[in-house]
């Protein structure tokens, strides 16, 4: 079998996404460890008054691109924008665009989605559903298509315990779903979501399993096959530990926490943190089209599901998450932070919601009412309803652990070069997991916030500021709390008077001991 760069030599690519965070670190990475690839074709629709090509433009000059940009200067000449928008009928290609497209892809790789949890049924089926469809119509018609890879989520099925590489089938037949949501109003819809979704937390999970199953009803002879990441984060290794530029999913929660705002969270210390490195996610997903590209002679029509999770190979626990966070920003502190790094998980939800409001509103009301004392704007509060608001969408996978059978991703490693598996690394069992959490808290430093580490002398400095102040303020105020019972309790003040009485005994003690050994 042919490795994995010499396979995709001479081919033409499709990606779906590709300015989206998971489809740059695909495009990147194909360019770079497949330099004999022909010409990678990415669909990108305009926004904000930016045509797709200039929106291509600037999305290469970002950090992410400059170890490709390095080891081959001329790696855009190699990417076409195709002015595209996946919600329109026909995806809104030209005439010309679908006629280049059908006549030379041989890959395609389906990332597109709205990765926003809660947005409403009707959206959620058009960009992860209806898309899906669309994409799979254009893949039939294409002459030399090998292999046809759709991105979906490990969590599609997270009403199960345990979740094998199958696909499941969803509640809701999808096609009658699609149907009713034509006639039906807006409002009618939301009141109808809850009872749709059943035990699946949000509108995300429940499209990507109606869209797994769509391609599995209407993949006919197409090659396919499924990648599953769960909670996708920073770069393991490639192209550099740590890297991210996004605030969603976990990387928002870190920050929060770096910064002193986030102190508390409800999640389970024993459940495992299914994060799954955006490499890792990567590498498996050129590995997954390797293979059904070259076995499409041994087997015409395939469908394949990678579960590709950390969890069920090389687990770590929420807990464990929360001791890296803050052993590294402690060490490594993030600029102007508004509080020592001192996050909790807590897995009661009425402890967790005592704290949020000791440790969260009250300290943001506080803060915004001396902003106002001092004629400022008040934002705290604001900040911190929002933090609630991500923190709610990620509680539930936070709470809870599933088991997953991962023997496909096994196989695939299995059938994998000894080179091959160097480049495409996606064995997690070599992940090193407080190294890799370092990296993250660092690269959400580095990549996010932009903030550089000659800065961190300062920022050091800040924090033991910010510890010298919460030291005082905690003695003031339990000295004045004591100070009040000794005005209104005889055994108070007897029990302050005998405390006293104890540290000078000791103090002379100390001084007469200094005395005689000299």
């Amino acid at each position: 079998m042919v490795t994995i760069p010499e396979y995709y030599v001479g081919k033409n690519v499709l990606i779906t996404g590709a300015t989206g965070f998971m489809g740059k670190v695909l495009l990147e990475k194909l360019l770079r460890s497949c330099p004999g690839v022909k010409a990678a074709y990415v669909l990108v629709r305009p926004k904000a008054g930016q045509a797709p090509d200039a929106r291509i433009a600037d999305m290469i000059n970002c950090k992410l691109f400059d170890r490709l940009r390095e080891d081959q200067p001329d790696f855009a000449g190699k990417i076409v924008a195709i002015n595209s928008d996946l919600t329109q009928p026909n995806l809104d290609l030209s005439a010309e665009d679908q006629e280049t497209l059908t006549g030379c892809i041989n890959v395609v790789f389906h990332c597109a989605a709205t990765i926003r949890f809660n947005e409403p049924l009707k959206d959620a089926m058009q960009l992860n559903v209806l898309a899906t469809q669309k994409m799979v119509s254009l893949a039939h018609r294409m002459k030399h298509l090998e292999v046809f890879i759709h991105v979906s989520t490990a969590y599609a099925n997270c009403d199960r315990e345990l979740i094998e590489e199958v696909v499941y089938p969803p509640p809701v037949d999808y096609r009658k779903l699609i149907d009713t949501l034509e006639w039906m109003d807006d409002k009618l819809v939301s009141l109808m979501t809850p009872r749709l979704l059943g035990e699946r937390p949000n509108t995300y999970t429940y499209t990507k399993a109606l869209a797994e199953q769509l391609v599995q009803q209407e993949c006919g002879n197409l090659n396919i096959a499924i990648i599953r990441p769960s909670i996708v984060g920073a770069s393991w290794k490639e192209p550099f530990p740590g890297w991210i530029d996004n605030f969603n999913g976990p990387s928002g929660i870190f920050i929060a926490a770096g910064k002193g705002i986030l102190r508390t969270m409800r999640a389970s210390n024993n459940a495992v943190a299914d994060l799954v490195p955006v490499d890792v996610v990567i590498n498996t997903t050129l590995a997954a089209a390797w293979y059904s590209g070259s076995q499409r002679h041994a087997r015409p029509r395939s469908l394949l599901v990678y579960n590709c999770t950390t969890g069920g190979i090389n687990p770590f626990h929420w807990g464990e998450v929360e001791y890296c966070i803050n052993m590294t920003f402690k060490t490594n502190p993030l600029e102007q932070a508004f509080r020592r790094p001192n996050v909790n998980l807590r897995s009661n939800p009425f402890t967790n919601q005592y704290w949020t409001t000791v440790s969260h509103t009250l300290p943001a009301l506080l803060y915004d009412g001396f902003l106002m004392l001092t004629g400022q704007k008040p934002r705290m509060m604001k900040t911190i309803t929002r933090l609630h608001k991500a923190m709610m969408v990620l509680e539930y996978f936070t709470s809870h652990s599933w088991v997953w059978n991962t023997d496909n991703v096994t196989m695939l490693m299995n059938q994998m070069g000894a080179e091959d598996k160097k480049v495409f690394n996606f064995d997690v069992r070599q992940l090193h997991w407080a190294e890799y959490m370092e990296n993250y808290c660092m690269g959400t430093k580095k990549y996010v916030l932009n903030e550089e580490l000659s800065g961190l002398p300062a920022a050091r400095k800040h924090l033991n500021k910010l510890r010298n102040i919460r030291y005082t303020f905690n003695t003031v105020l339990v000295v004045l709390i004591w100070r009040i019972f000794i005005a209104r309790s005889q055994m108070a003040r007897n029990i302050w008077y005998f405390v006293v009485s104890l540290c000078f005994k000791f103090l002379s003690y100390f001084r007469a001991s200094s005395t005689m050994r000299y």
